[in-house]
């Protein structure tokens, strides 16, 4: 359970993230905007409440927490989260997209420290996620494996064949965390692949499903930690987001999904972004 310092001071971290990932895009030029700021405070609890086994200073020791990004365009907020936890230096975030970076557009399987997949294609993280759950049973190691998915990515079938799998399997060591923000590059989901009565059919494979809102850091931090008690099955946990959460001009517009914001819109979008005392901390 979090105490009430633990989730201010979490809150506060995700919008030291939010902030980053703005300036990041902006010197890149190009990227993904609404999908890792949505998904900014799902990150932020993982990684600075405690619950996540994964030490910056041993980021490959075996008995690790694998963390699996299959939904790979949103790594801004996965490189702004390590670089804050202090995987590499919090300068390198500038880079991201420059030429020689190891800041990719899309993560490469240990490039950075804590990068545990290369991600690009969507649909195959789950697949990646599953094989080291089930090594970790092999091998009678305790560490658990998270994957972290975007809705649209649901559409891939590949998908559902790793759900049944892993359900089959028993695979109580695997959370899935979806970010349920119901845009995808091209619109909404429920326009171009309705993914509804999404709790029911994730119930209907086999799985365990918590539906959250996925800004509650309290609520996330309880269902990660409830998922990590849970034996009977492996867990997938809902989080309902904003796509662009902290800033008004890309709040669930789709068309954020893969667009930067210029100048004048990254000073107004930091200018909005709020922590739970009504300013960002860190300048």
């Amino acid at each position: 359970m979090l105490t009430e310092e633990q989730i201010q001071r979490i809150e506060l971290k995700a919008t030291e993230i939010r902030k980053d990932i703005i300036e990041m895009l902006l010197m890149a030029g190009s990227g993904h905007s609404a999908g890792p700021l949505g998904i900014t405070d799902v990150f932020a609890t993982l990684y600075f409440s405690g619950i996540l086994n994964w030490d910056p200073i041993d980021p490959w020791n075996n008995q690790r927490d694998r963390v699996i990004l299959s939904a790979g365009h949103l790594c801004p907020v996965w490189y702004a989260t390590l670089s804050h936890a202090g995987a590499f230096s919090h300068q390198d975030l500038m880079t991201l997209r420059k030429m020689g970076s190891l800041l990719q557009g899309h993560p490469h399987f240990r490039e950075l420290p804590g990068v545990e997949n290369s991600g690009g294609p969507l649909g195959q993280g789950l697949s990646q996620a599953i094989g080291h759950a089930m090594a970790a049973r092999m091998n009678l190691e305790k560490y658990r494996t998270y994957c972290v998915m975007s809705d649209g990515e649901l559409q891939e079938g590949s998908n559902w064949e790793a759900f049944m799998f892993a359900a089959n399997k028993k695979l109580h060591n695997l959370t899935v965390i979806i970010d349920r923000n119901h845009i995808q590059i091209d619109g909404y989901t429920e326009d171009i692949m309705p993914l509804e009565p999404l709790t029911n059919k994730l119930r209907a494979f086999g799985w365990n499903v918590r539906d959250i809102d996925g800004h509650n850091v309290k609520k996330i931090g309880q269902e990660i930690e409830k998922a990590k008690n849970d034996t009977t099955g492996p867990v997938v946990i809902i989080a309902h987001t904003v796509a662009g959460k902290g800033v008004e001009l890309m709040e669930g517009d789709f068309v954020w999904h893969g667009k930067t914001p210029n100048k004048q819109q990254s000073v107004e979008a930091l200018k909005q972004l709020r922590s739970l005392w009504g300013k960002i901390t860190s300048e």
